[in-house]
C-alpha cells in the first residue's frame, strides 16, 4: 500500500513535471495540491486546540477544586469535558492523519532524478546544500539560501504563536523556537535541493495558513466555547439521602 502511494505520487510529479517543463515547478504545484487536500484536517485540529485553551482555565479551577479527591477530580473532568463535547486527543489526530501523506511527499521529492533543475535556478534538484558547497560558493550560494530560508520560515510561526501562549511558557516557546530553526537549517543542510524546495513551499503555506485562516478559526473557536462556559452558569450537585420507611407500631 505504501509503495503504490509513493508511485502513485511519483506518477503525479512526474506528469507535472511534463506538464511544466521543470522539476522545481512541479514539486511546487505537488505541494500546494497536497497542503490544499489536508487542509480540512489542519482547520480541525487548530478548532481542536482553540477549544482546549478556552476550557483550560475552567478545568484547572476543577482540578484545584478537587485536589485532595482524586477520584471526584476526575469524576468532575469527565462530566466538564463530555457536557462541552471535548476530546483532548481531537487536537492530536488530524495530525497524525497528515504525516505518512508529508512523509510519502518527502520521499518522492528524495527521488527526484539529480539532472532535474529548477528554472535554472537550481542546476541540480538531487544536489544537497553540501554538495553544492564541494563545486565552490557560486554554486552553493542559491541552495544556502533555500536553507536559510527553511530555517527562518520554521522559526516564524512559532513566534506567531506566542499570542496563543501563556505567558509563563513564551520563552520556553521562544527556545524551543531558536532550536527548532537551528535543527531544520542542520537538517536543510543535507538533504536534495528538492526536498529543501519542497519544505520552502510548505513552510510558506503554513504561514500564509497561520496568518489568513489559522488565527480566525482559533478567534471564533475561542469567542463561541467562552460564550457557551458562560451560559452555562454554576451547577450545584444534590445529593438527596434515600429516605426509609417508618416503622408500624404494633396494636
Amino acid at each position: 500500500m505504501w509503495d503504490w502511494f509513493i508511485n502513485f505520487l511519483m506518477q503525479i510529479l512526474q506528469w507535472l513535471a511534463d506538464f511544466s517543463g521543470d522539476w522545481g515547478v512541479a514539486v511546487i504545484i505537488l505541494t500546494i495540491i497536497i497542503r490544499l487536500l489536508v487542509m480540512p484536517l489542519m482547520t480541525k485540529s487548530t478548532a481542536s486546540s482553540a477549544r482546549m485553551q478556552a476550557l483550560q482555565p475552567k478545568m484547572v479551577e476543577i482540578q484545584n477544586k478537587y485536589a485532595d479527591d482524586p477520584e471526584r477530580q476526575a469524576e468532575e473532568l469527565r462530566k466538564f469535558t463530555a457536557e462541552n463535547k471535548f476530546n483532548p486527543l481531537g487536537g492530536c489526530l488530524p495530525i497524525f492523519l497528515q504525516m505518512p501523506v508529508f512523509f510519502a511527499l518527502f520521499t518522492v521529492a528524495k527521488q527526484v532524478p539529480a539532472s532535474a533543475h529548477f528554472l535554472n535556478i537550481m542546476p541540480s534538484l538531487g544536489m544537497s546544500a553540501a554538495q553544492a558547497m564541494e563545486k565552490g560558493i557560486g554554486v552553493a550560494a542559491v541552495y544556502i539560501i533555500f536553507d536559510v530560508l527553511f530555517g527562518i520560515l520554521t522559526f516564524i510561526p512559532m513566534v506567531m504563536n506566542l499570542q496563543n501562549t501563556p505567558d509563563e511558557q513564551r520563552q520556553q516557546t521562544l527556545v524551543m523556537g531558536v532550536v527548532m530553526a537551528a535543527m531544520m537549517l542542520w537538517f536543510g543542510w543535507t538533504v536534495p535541493g528538492a526536498v529543501l524546495l519542497y519544505y520552502d513551499v510548505s513552510a510558506v503555506w503554513q504561514v500564509a495558513q497561520q496568518k489568513i485562516v489559522t488565527q480566525r478559526v482559533m478567534d471564533k473557536v475561542k469567542a463561541e466555547t467562552e460564550a457557551k462556559l458562560a451560559n452555562q452558569g454554576v451547577q450545584v450537585d444534590v445529593v438527596r439521602k434515600e429516605r426509609k420507611p417508618r416503622p408500624h407500631k404494633k396494636n
